[in-house]
């Protein structure tokens, strides 16, 4: 079914005026699902190079193709009780029809949102209020904390915890364009940011506070050398490395004078195999 699907997406794709628009929500509808199950995803590992991810360009388009198709609608449709949740959205987008008995998730009452087309690995929890937006990936058994958001097309791998307040970015557009990931037993801090296809390697650590960007360099104490984005390779956060906000000195005799400081997150270590991720961030946070 999923070369089908992307034969179907490929083709609407390339179409300027969609002209058989009841075939084109069947498609977008199976589409989703397939998203959902996990049978497909907006980006993915790439074979035999460790650490290197690159965008489904063809699935990034379906989820692009679903608003193009889509009129915005009032869900529930009028008519609906007093008191039932309201919202306006493309009717390409209804709302997930999440089963967590059957698919071991739990999503605690209280204002989480998890839109269409959003896969949900095994024993996940997300708390309230969170939000997992489209094309996103929770891994098996990873914990989404309060106020977190995982944007469009995220990809969080398995058993990592995104602490309270913790923003992961999404992209859509270009399709070519890599989105965030959060691989295997990572620990995103409280508060934290991580945007623009930027990669959090696996066990690494986000202290509480640390942001990510394409622009932002990232300072390693310990192999004393300068992580950055390059053309077509955004940043990547080493394997295991402990990352916290620190500063460095403005240039200037202006910023030397008042003793300003920029912004710099640092690596301040490396955890080893058997080091908890919330153990290694207390001693170095002492």
């Amino acid at each position: 079914m999923t070369d089908h699907v992307r034969a179907e997406i490929e083709r609407l794709s390339a179409q300027e005026t969609i002209r058989d628009a009841d075939g084109a929500r069947t498609t977008i509808a199976r589409f989703l699902r397939a998203l959902e199950l996990g049978e497909i995803r907006a980006a993915e590992p790439v074979s035999g190079a460790p650490g290197e991810w690159r965008a489904v360009e063809w699935v990034k388009a379906g989820i692009l193709l679903a608003f193009r198709v889509g009129r915005t609608a009032a869900y529930p449709p009028e008519g609906t009780p007093q008191g039932a949740l309201r919202f306006f959205d493309r009717d390409t987008l209804p709302l997930r029809e999440t089963r967590g008995v059957e698919e071991r998730v739990r999503i605690v009452p209280g204002g989480s949102s998890v839109r269409a087309g959003a896969y949900l690995g095994p024993q996940v929890v997300i708390m309230p209020p969170a939000y997992v937006n489209i094309g996103a990936w929770v891994g098996e058994g990873s914990m989404i904390d309060s106020h977190a958001l995982v944007g469009s097309c995220a990809q969080i791998g398995a058993r990592v915890h995104l602490s309270a307040g913790a923003q992961i970015g999404g992209v859509l557009e270009p399709v070519g364009l890599r989105p965030v990931i959060v691989e295997d037993d990572a620990m995103i801090g409280g508060n934290t940011g991580v945007f623009e296809g930027i990669l959090v390697g696996r066990r690494a650590v986000l202290a509480p506070g640390v942001i990510l960007t394409a622009a932002t360099p990232l300072y390693d104490l310990v192999r004393e050398t300068v992580h950055r984005s390059r053309p077509g390779h955004p940043l990547s956060v080493p394997e295991g490395a402990v990352v916290v906000p620190g500063s460095r000195p403005a240039s200037g005799s202006f910023a030397q004078e008042h003793g300003l400081q920029l912004y710099a997150p640092v690596i301040v270590k490396y955890r080893d195999e058997k080091t908890d991720a919330a153990t290694v961030l207390e001693e170095v946070l002492r």
